[in-house]
């Protein structure tokens, strides 16, 4: 491990092109001096003037399975449902409690485009109670709590639920575009000639090829594994150390829950089969010497990502209930964590389409009045190992953070010991619209287990979209 540490160094000098950068925060600018207040006691916190507290009362989550598997034969609202009825239980609040209600997701089920509304409605949140989905690509879970926040920060909310889901096993196939119009010319054809001029064409081959979904950029046309490659030979990012992450991250995962750490998962019962799903079953330790066998996935034969050291297809939800904090006090529920400054940020998807998690965490950590060595739990989402240490080596480059960030010098890389300890995407899965709540969770839970005070969330996304948010432990928590 040390040596994996040792070699998240300066970035190599030919990635020289300047990019734009934009940057979006709904929270308000900290007080004059730029510095959190203070708590009883001498704890700094970041609680502003004139702005509501909110709070991460709970966040729970399905187990995290490889599609394909257990949960095959289901629909994603199954899945959102059965996350949501697990707030219900964990919580204990009743079925009219909330005022809102905000998924995410990714590719959407066309019967289920709004799944948010048909998820509460068959977990039995009442018909009162409006929900809408968003989709933010890999961060959509996290624009669902941030949209919670902003409902309740305005004042429009007291209590709301986020959460997000995704469905690999069962993606949206559709007919070619050729056969869509004549299927839709069909229903408007009048006389018997007419549809069988339709009926004709459709034994052409053509007609049926069908469109496949890939996860790939629009704007681009280049797969996401593919621009993480590039960006790993951009960034000097090695093969060995890719591998030497991937196994960390399997490694620490299958310690955390054999230690009982992930209290977030819910048990699931998939209807005629007897025994629940209990755990994520992506999770592989391994060895290097089993690691290096594989073949690359993307840019072959010379490429250095493979299908272990990137993140699997994945299906799971979660849910978490975010709430103002005298709201929460008043029901008399003892919150996990505050949830404080967020930003998102955009770069060219073409070259940095995975550096959000580079450009967000000092603009997040400046804007909260925090430094590095203030953050005791970071948790960052592992699309591949190869973008998380590439984002690594972009805040410990001096070239990087002054070309590219405009910085008099490099930021600095979060340290090791802090980041990712139980795991993450690489191991425990990635449903594209669930992992934000995991995230959030997960570091509201670890802040109360290693005794920290503020943990950073960071996350990149298709589009070149990235995304930070600051999680304060709750005090007695």
């Amino acid at each position: 491990m040390a040596s994996m540490v040792h070699r998240v160094s300066l970035l190599t000098k030919n990635y020289g092109t300047s990019f734009g950068l934009r940057c979006l925060s709904t929270s308000s600018v900290q007080n004059a001096a730029g510095a959190p207040a203070a708590q009883p006691g001498g704890k700094r916190t970041l609680e502003k003037k004139g702005i509501r507290n909110v709070v991460l009362v709970e966040g729970v989550r399905t187990p995290f399975l490889m599609s394909g598997t257990s949960y095959k034969n289901l629909m994603p609202h199954d899945l959102a449902r059965t996350a949501l009825q697990g707030l219900i239980k964990r919580t204990g609040i009743s079925r009219d409690f909330v005022d809102y209600i905000v998924y995410g997701t990714v590719i959407q089920e066309v019967k289920t485009s709004n799944v948010a509304r048909e998820a509460a409605l068959g977990a039995g949140f009442s018909d009162r109670i409006p929900a809408h989905t968003v989709t933010q690509a890999c961060i959509s879970s996290n624009q669902a709590i941030t949209t919670g926040i902003g409902l309740i920060a305005a004042g429009q909310c007291e209590s709301v639920v986020a959460g997000g889901v995704e469905f690999m096993s069962d993606v949206p196939i559709r007919h070619s575009r050729k056969m869509r119009k004549l299927m839709l010319n069909m229903n408007k054809a009048k006389t018997l000639p007419a549809r069988l001029s339709l009926v004709s064409k459709m034994f052409s081959p053509s007609v049926w090829t069908p469109e496949l979904p890939a996860v790939a950029e629009f704007s681009t046309g280049e797969t996401m594994g593919h621009s993480a490659d590039r960006l790993c030979a951009a960034f000097g990012v090695t093969r060995q150390e890719q591998d030497e992450f991937a196994v960390r991250s399997h490694t620490l995962a299958d310690e955390a829950t054999k230690k009982g750490y992930l209290t977030d998962r819910l048990d699931y019962i998939v209807p005629g089969v007897s025994q629940p799903v209990t755990t994520d079953n992506g999770i592989r330790p391994s060895s290097m010497e089993k690691m290096s066998k594989l073949k690359a996935a993307f840019i072959k034969p010379h490429g250095t990502i493979t299908a272990a050291n990137a993140s699997f297809l994945t299906d799971g939800a979660s849910a978490c209930l975010i709430m103002s904090e005298e709201k929460a006090l008043a029901m008399g529920f003892k919150p996990k964590a505050y949830l404080r400054d967020f930003l998102y940020v955009s770069q060219d998807p073409k070259d940095q389409l995975l550096l959000g998690p580079a450009y967000a965490t000092p603009k997040i950590l400046e804007k909260a009045g925090l430094k590095l060595s203030d953050i005791s739990v970071f948790e960052y989402h592992e699309a591949f190992a190869g973008q998380i240490l590439a984002n690594l080596k972009a805040l410990d480059s001096d070239n990087f953070c002054t070309k590219h960030m405009g910085r008099t010098s490099k930021f600095g890389a979060p340290p090791m010991d802090k980041f990712n300890l139980w795991g993450g995407s690489l191991s425990l899965g990635h449903p594209f619209g669930a992992t934000g709540v995991r995230l959030v969770t997960t570091a509201a839970n670890r802040l109360k287990a290693e005794d920290g005070q503020f943990a950073l969330v960071a996350a990149c996304a298709a589009g070149g979209i990235g995304h930070a948010c600051i999680v304060e432990r709750y005090p007695g928590n």
